[in-house]
């Protein structure tokens, strides 16, 4: 078999921080994932290499970007920011948020568990 079918309802959600809950499905080279942040959360300030695709499905994020913070991107349902790899960033929920990342290559510090930023450690 040259396909994987998954289905997200038999991934159970993560809960991470307080307001945050995510699940992920990973192949080689690329990593999807359901995002769900309540508003008023905030994901801290970090960098990863692999590139993001957001695409906020429901609600808004404020997206920070760069080591100093100077780029600020208010994306809401509908719209999608790209982010590079190695930039860091943070985002803050406005609302009730549903966001879908695409990651590549896929995140190793999510697969193995290693993302103590998302976890409040």
């Amino acid at each position: 078999m040259r396909g994987k079918k998954q289905r997200w309802e038999d991934n159970p959600r993560e809960q991470l921080m307080p307001g945050i809950e995510r699940r992920f499905f990973h192949g080689e080279r690329a990593m999807v994932a359901q995002v769900f942040i309540k508003k008023g959360a905030t994901v801290p300030r970090h960098v990863h290499v692999a590139e993001q695709i957001t695409f906020i499905i429901d609600g808004a994020l404020r997206l920070v970007l760069g080591a100093d913070g100077d780029e600020i991107h208010e994306v809401r349902a509908g719209e999608v920011l790209i982010i590079p790899s190695n930039e860091p960033h943070a985002a803050t929920a406005l609302e009730d948020t549903y966001d879908l990342d695409i990651f590549s290559p896929p995140r190793e510090d999510w697969i193995k568990g290693q993302d103590a930023y998302l976890r409040g450690r």
